[in-house]
């Protein structure tokens, strides 16, 4: 498994960096960085997340972290729809209950109205995090969000925690699946501290 003081220390050189903040050097793409992980690694990865974040701050550099799993739970509660999905589940089984909840949560209409509401509110951030993407799988892709996302996160680079793999091409869910296509994004392992 991969040395997580390491992973982190790198992503605070790059994160920390003016260039890697202004987002220059992009050659006109989009300011997305994958930064993959095991998923066997999910607590301690989740719990360096939260040091990072920390440490950036510390230096002025404020940090809007979006947790996919969070931000559903708190639109499913704030639309009274958790009881009502349990019930779709016990009745009518874990098909029609993923359904149900994808369409509480429908990507367009609720997800990333919410998300570009964050953004908004957190206008002060100069880089975005994205986490929870295995949490929300398989009724929320990263694929989906990220595709919809560059049209919302365009001020600040956005670095998204991904538990699998991505080469450059393609998103490999937790090492075992493969995820659409996604070559927006730029591998943060890959660029030198």
């Amino acid at each position: 498994m991969e040395n997580l003081n390491d992973k982190f220390n790198h992503l605070f050189e790059i994160i920390s960096r003016d260039s890697f903040l202004k987002m220059e050097s992009l050659g006109g793409e989009i300011p997305f960085f994958i930064a993959a992980y095991d998923a066997r690694q999910e607590l301690d990865i989740s719990r360096n997340v939260g040091y990072l974040k920390n440490k950036l701050e510390t230096q002025g550099i404020p940090v809007l972290e979006i947790n996919l799993y969070s931000l559903s739970c708190e639109l499913l509660e704030e639309r009274s729809l958790i009881d009502r999905l349990f019930r779709v589940e016990r009745k009518k089984g874990k098909d029609k209950f993923l359904r149900a909840l994808q369409s509480s949560l429908n990507i367009h209409e609720v997800l990333m109205p919410a998300i570009q509401a964050k953004i908004a509110e957190h206008g002060e951030a100069k880089v975005y995090f994205l986490t929870g993407i295995g949490q929300v799988f398989p009724f929320i892709r990263s694929h989906t969000i990220l595709n919809n996302l560059q049209n919302i996160a365009k001020e600040a680079p956005t670095v998204t925690f991904f538990p699998g793999e991505y080469n450059g091409h393609s998103l490999n869910l937790f090492g075992k699946l493969k995820d659409d296509n996604y070559y927006r994004a730029f591998n943060i392992e890959n660029i030198k501290a």
